[in-house]
Order: C-alpha cells, then structure tokens, then sequence
C-alpha cells in the first residue's frame, strides 16, 4: 500500500464562495500513481467546507441560499464577527473521501468536489489531499 500527499492552493472571493476544485483533485490523484484506493480531501481551517454538489449555477446559489436561511449572517451568535462562518464549516464538514479506481475518481455523472469558503473575506487557503491505495 502507498500513501501520497499533496497540496492544493487557490484563493477565494470571501464568504459562501464555492470552489470546484474536481479538476485539481483528479491531478493529484493522476500525479500520485495509485490507480484504486481512496483519495480524502481535508481544509485545515475552522471556515472551510469540503462537500459535493453539481456543479452549476443555479444550485450553487440555492445552496448558497440555504446557508443564509439555515445559519443567517445576522444570528446573534457569541462568537463575535464571524460565528455563523465557524457554525457553517461545522455542519458541512472539513473533509471528503472519494473511491479512486483504474486512476480515476468515482462521483457520479453531474457530481463534482467542492471547497466552501464560509469566512466574512477573501483568503488564501491550502488544502491536504491524501491519496492511499495501489
């Protein structure tokens, strides 16, 4: 078994800014040589989110949409200046694991890997992704 890690770099456009990030995932996964294993997909931050979604438009701002109606901005929260971006990450989650076999991932047809900016401004944010398999 062979385990490689890699790092991701983008940088956002601040708060509910989401991120296909499916075509640098499938990279790492290409570069690391494993052909079937599994591939996880950590951000090591308090407001950053790893999820699925498909990709398009109009989803994308409905999600959007029900961040804001699920844990509004405006919520009095004790966590001062952005509580509701630390309680968004929590329920999306950190991190995401996908199948990889014969060197590919395995996501459904319109299903693609996303990072969730979820703090009140832009950032610079590095992601952890771990191939391990053969």
């Amino acid at each position: 078994m062979k385990v490689v890690r890699k790092e991701l770099h983008l940088n956002t456009a601040g708060e509910i800014d989401v991120v296909n990030i499916t075509g640098m995932v499938e990279k790492a996964v290409k570069d690391s040589g494993i052909r079937n294993g599994l591939v996880t997909v950590f951000i090591p931050g308090a407001t950053g989110a790893i999820t699925t979604i498909e990709f398009e438009p109009n989803l994308v701002q409905d999600f959007k949409d029900i961040l804001e109606k699920l844990i509004p901005k405006t919520g009095r929260y004790r966590h001062p200046v952005n509580g509701h971006s630390h309680l968004r990450a929590s329920i999306l989650g950190p991190s995401l694991s996908v199948p990889v076999a014969d060197g590919n991932l395995i996501l459904g047809t319109w299903q693609q890997i996303v990072f969730v900016e979820l703090d009140v401004r832009p950032r610079s944010r590095r992601l952890i992704v771990q191939i391990i398999g053969e």
